[in-house]
């Protein structure tokens, strides 16, 4: 990608974190194996949400707050979640309607599937999807915020307190209610605005040292320490996550060598396929293949055929359909965006007729004075 806004080693770090929530589900497929693995689904989760809050901020929250740009925008993010996650839930919801397949993560009823066609589902990996595009909706109002923080005090300070009194009342993570997980997109809206005023700053190997160790730390230290701190979810984990983002946001060096290396940019490009696709994709391999190859070498070709089947997704679903929705949109935009409202054109024909009436008296009292010249006096009015 060659966009002046794009940072290479941030789809490093979604490419990683895809990664973990995959491995994460290893043991729900494949329970013979599940004693033996460290599971950071939970903690690639909440660096999602870090993650999305932080882009949001760094593509948008420079850019004036117009009817037009709020539109753009929530257009684009509509069409960039929900065609690919209808997808998923149709697999899903089919799989899961299958007698005698005993889908792991099912859809079940028609009750269940709409709900989850409505976006209030919570199966498997879809529960993250609804409290993603509630953010979407409340983005514009935080937009404001980092645009005019003067202007809406206010709001900043609502913010806030919303902030510390989820952080009190400690809130449960997983859900779909944006209120959980809201520090999570504030602390990584807060460190893409930052990052703007940042550009001066070069860091050194040592902080791209630091930055891969403080992301190490960040995965691992529930299981190093389990009596440490056995909760993930919480306004320290948010806090961490946003550090973590913004330092790879920088790109400094050492870290950017691995984050932003292609294989690892390729996991990030496909991350939200990976994301939604990988439990059935590595459930139908599972039950293909279980009676031919052993388990250890069939959760490899797992691993890679719910890889090679979300690039696969992300090149014939997601992206076509991401395009085809942007380009509806910005081929009929103006019929909504130019679309006056009933006061302003109200107040447009007040204003015409003004101007009409001016024109009128300046004729009138300038009629003798006005040499015609092929219609040029109407410019004088």
């Amino acid at each position: 990608m060659n966009r002046p806004d794009y940072i290479p080693s941030l789809d490093g770090l979604r490419g990683i974190a895809a990664l973990l929530v995959v491995q994460a589900h290893i043991g729900l497929i494949f329970p013979n194996t599940a004693q033996h693995l460290m599971t950071m689904g939970s903690e690639a989760v909440g660096l999602f949400f870090v993650l999305s809050g932080f882009l949001m901020a760094h593509l948008y929250g420079s850019r004036p707050v117009t009817r037009e740009n709020v539109l753009d925008f929530l257009v684009s993010r509509f069409a960039r979640i929900y065609p690919v996650y209808l997808a998923a839930v149709l697999l899903v919801a089919m799989l899961s309607g299958m007698q005698g397949l005993n889908f792991v993560q099912p859809i079940i009823g028609g009750t269940d599937f709409l709900r989850h066609v409505l976006l209030l589902g919570s199966s498997g990996v879809f529960w993250s999807i609804p409290p993603e595009i509630q953010f979407y909706l409340l983005f514009p109002i935080l937009w404001l915020c980092l645009a005019h923080p003067h202007r809406y005090g206010g709001l900043i300070a609502g913010f806030a307190v919303a902030v510390v009194v989820d952080g009190l009342l400690e809130l449960p993570g997983p859900g779909i209610m944006l209120v959980s997980k809201l520090p999570y997109f504030l602390f990584g809206a807060l460190a893409g605005r930052m990052n703007s005023s940042w550009q001066g700053w070069a860091p050194s190997a040592l902080t791209g040292f630091f930055t891969l160790l403080l992301l190490a730390v960040f995965f691992a230290y529930r299981h190093v320490l389990p009596s440490f701190s056995p909760e993930f979810w919480g306004l320290q984990s948010a806090a961490a996550a946003a550090v973590i983002v913004a330092l790879v946001a920088r790109q400094p060096p050492v870290a950017a060598h691995l984050l932003a290396a292609a294989p690892v940019r390729f996991l990030g490009t496909i991350s939200f396929s990976l994301y939604l696709f990988h439990v059935p994709i590595m459930f139908l391999v599972h039950r293909t293949f279980e009676s031919w190859i052993p388990e250890s070498v069939l959760i490899a070709v797992a691993l890679a055929v719910a890889m090679g089947g979300a690039w696969f997704l992300h090149e014939t679903i997601e992206v076509p359909s991401r395009r085809l929705l942007v380009a509806w949109w910005q081929h009929h935009r103006w019929r909504l965006v130019s679309r006056d409202t009933p006061a302003s054109g109200i107040e447009r024909a007040i204003l015409d007729l003004q101007a009409a009436e001016k024109r009128l008296l300046n004729g009138a009292a300038s009629a003798t004075a006005v040499i015609p010249c092929d219609g040029d006096e109407k410019l004088r009015a």
